[in-house]
């Protein structure tokens, strides 16, 4: 029967250096040659070799004066060698690829507003210049774009400014005024500003609570004592798109909203009296960088508003 009686007595103490130095002399056979490839000194070539062999506890090659070869330890550790020098140096091309932006992923969540009127435009920008980066879009009501970011699963958001918390930063992009959506042909679409007390009547499709949208709006309508005819509620503004093209109705929205809302038809006109706005920007984890993707990302959209 064998018995292994080898302990482990702690990590050995290795060095990327002397793994490539003993790989140059196991290759040729000889120290000459081996210095010549790695550009070192005999002397300094000799010192890693027994620098090596003393870590590992026993001799890896058999020198005479006239021949050197791998002692049986030897040959069983050069194939590890390779493996370990291989994985060494993919590691750092890896690491590379990812500081060039040659590899990479990115997750984003945005707000369903930001995501379809906004958003594509810049993906393909970046997507031109950086070929090789993975993105994810997470398409999601603003208060979970805002949650995916602080929980990690998200890098950035694109979404209204949050409430301020220690745990999360915002970078303000742009000011987004609301405008009122109206279908083809109403009464209000010969005036280019719409007040909230000539709406009120109206029957009104509005998104459900608890949207950030929805709280702003209902906000409003408190301080200046307003109320409205709420026919409707839906979870997608989109969603509100389709219903006021179909005359049920008429609602108040983001103006990022105006061009897909077009696209169904609708028209849209200034809201005034009062007038609300919200800024919308970039939402990241205050304590956590960001990766380079992401920082590049981040950095087109605030050249592109500075």
């Amino acid at each position: 029967m064998l018995i292994n009686n080898a302990k482990k007595e702690g990590s050995v103490n290795v060095t990327i250096k002397q793994i490539r130095a003993f790989i140059a002399v196991a290759k040729t056979y000889s120290f000459a040659e081996a210095c010549e490839i790695l550009h070192l000194s005999q002397p300094a070539l000799s010192i890693a070799i027994k620098n090596l062999e003393q870590s590992v506890g026993g001799k890896l090659f058999v020198r005479t004066t006239r021949s050197l070869s791998l002692t049986p330890e030897g040959k069983e550790f050069l194939p590890v060698a390779k493996r370990l020098l291989a994985d060494w140096d993919d590691a750092f091309i890896d690491l590379n690829n990812l500081f060039s932006l040659n590899r990479g992923k990115l997750s984003i969540a945005a707000m369903p507003s930001f995501a379809s009127n906004i958003l594509p435009k810049y993906i393909k920008k970046f997507g031109d210049r950086y070929a090789s980066i993975n993105i994810k879009i997470h398409d999601v009501i603003a208060e979970d774009a805002v949650a995916m970011v602080r929980a990690g699963r998200a890098e950035i958001a694109l979404t209204f400014e949050p409430e301020q918390a220690e745990d999360i930063a915002f970078f303000p992009l742009f000011e987004d005024n609301f405008i009122v959506a109206l279908p083809a042909g109403h009464a209000l679409l010969a005036r280019t500003k719409v007040t909230w007390a000539e709406i009120a009547d109206e029957n009104f499709i509005a998104l459900q609570k608890p949207s950030h949208i929805r709280q702003l709006i209902d906000e409003a309508l408190q301080e200046n004592m307003i109320n409205l005819n709420i026919e409707y509620e839906t979870n997608q503004l989109a969603t509100i798109g389709k219903m006021v093209s179909t005359q049920l109705g008429i609602s108040v929205v983001p103006n990022i909203c105006t061009e897909i809302f077009q696209a169904y038809g609708v028209e849209c006109r200034s809201l005034i009296s009062p007038s609300l706005s919200r800024k919308i920007g970039i939402v990241t984890r205050s304590r956590y960088p960001l990766s380079s993707a992401g920082e590049t990302f981040v950095n087109l959209l605030k050249e592109d508003y500075r």
